[in-house]
């Protein structure tokens, strides 16, 4: 896929955040890379989350979140699957910005996802987790 195209998905995925969200989304930038700096990463949080900031800390340069097109696209087996699996992945970095940890972004995603999403998000990790 085109590059072009990739950062087109992500735009969708960012646009399906429920506004109330994306509007207190501040200070951060998405960015998108071919590859990660290790395997088994499809996207990866760098900031401080916040709930963790104050009003009185001076400026900061923003936080980001990376979305990584490779192993995006070894894992979908389709452009529909391709489209939902970089939803799930800038919902999940973007969840870490409003402070949540691993747990607690893995715990929201069993409750975001229908039965066979879940199903399926799980067979995607396990593949994941086996090609590192």
């Amino acid at each position: 896929m085109r590059s072009r195209d990739f950062d087109q998905l992500v735009e969708s995925a960012i646009a399906a955040i429920p506004p109330r969200f994306r509007q207190r989304m501040a200070n951060l930038a998405i960015i998108v890379e071919p590859e990660p700096p290790r395997p088994g990463l499809l996207g990866l949080y760098h900031g401080r989350p916040l709930p963790m900031r104050s009003v009185s800390e001076p400026f900061a340069m923003p936080d980001t979140i990376t979305i990584y097109q490779g192993p995006h696209e070894r894992m979908a087996r389709d452009d529909t699957e391709l489209e939902r699996v970089v939803g799930d992945t800038v919902w999940h970095e973007v969840a870490h910005y409003f402070g949540m940890d691993e747990l607690q972004v893995r715990n929201a995603e069993r409750r975001r996802a229908p039965a066979g999403d879940a199903l399926e998000s799980a067979r995607r990790r396990r593949r994941l987790e086996r090609s590192r």
